[in-house]
């Protein structure tokens, strides 16, 4: 080093060194700004991408908790109307149970009360003085003993009659066709005979001892058994309409059979 280079680097050093620190710390500070003031527009950018996507979840948490709350809701109505319409059912099914036991008790009442003969002649007193005042019959099915709608029409017209008729009684006899055992045929000619005392009896309240009963089976029939038409003509019940008294007499003594 030359005596020249020494002075000048010595007569440099104080304020120079002085100048290169001020130099270095405003560089590093402008680099801080500048880094500070990316970081800020960096969040700024991001808080506005992400603020719209937080609004809707948000709102989606609150539409979901809402749902919830009206499906609890409908849940609970819907369990009401459940309990509701099983109470409806039970007490439909009580009533009808108890409709069932009455019409069973009146069914059981009328057939046990019904005169069942053998012979009509040998239970009825005085027969000779009941004379016959219209008569009808009701076909059944094969093998059955229900009263289908035109029986019950025929019957019902029967029993118009009967307010106005004074000392009357009803002889019903059941009969079928020739098919089938004698004896399950008598039991079946029976039943039909008791479809239509149980009928009359509940629907227009005809006391039981008005009824006279007798089932022949196949017995006697009415038609041609060996065609299908004369069959079910003889799978029937006849019932006939007597009285012992002159209907337009309004005093006389009560006839054998009672009112």
């Amino acid at each position: 080093m030359t005596l020249d280079s020494a002075e000048l680097e010595v007569s440099r050093s104080p304020n120079q060194t002085f100048a290169d620190r001020a130099y270095a710390a405003a560089v590093v500070a402008g680099a801080l700004a500048l880094l500070l003031t990316a970081g800020c527009s960096t969040k700024n950018y991001v808080k506005s991408q992400t603020g719209p996507l937080i609004q809707q979840t948000n709102e989606l948490d609150s539409k979901t908790a809402q749902d919830h709350r009206d499906i609890g809701d409908t849940d609970q109505r819907a369990q009401a109307g459940i309990a509701t319409a099983q109470t409806a059912a039970s007490a439909a099914d009580q009533h009808a149970q108890v409709a069932g036991q009455s019409a069973e008790a009146a069914q059981q009442s009328a057939q046990e009360a019904a005169n069942r003969v053998d012979t009509l002649t040998g239970v009825v007193a005085n027969l000779d003085n009941y004379k016959q005042l219209s008569d009808a019959s009701v076909t059944f099915a094969f093998d059955k003993s229900v009263l289908t709608a035109d029986d019950k029409a025929q019957l019902d017209q029967v029993a118009t009659s009967l307010d106005k008729t004074k000392g009357y009684i009803l002889v019903l006899t059941g009969g079928t066709d020739s098919v089938g055992d004698a004896q399950y045929n008598y039991q079946l000619s029976n039943r039909r005979a008791d479809a239509v005392v149980t009928y009359l009896a509940t629907k227009y309240n005809i006391p039981p001892h008005k009824f006279y009963l007798i089932g022949i089976g196949k017995e006697n029939p009415v038609a041609d058994n060996t065609t299908r038409a004369g069959r079910a003509e003889n799978r029937r019940v006849e019932i006939k309409l007597m009285s012992n008294m002159t209907q337009t007499a309004t005093n006389q003594g009560a006839p054998s059979g009672g009112q």
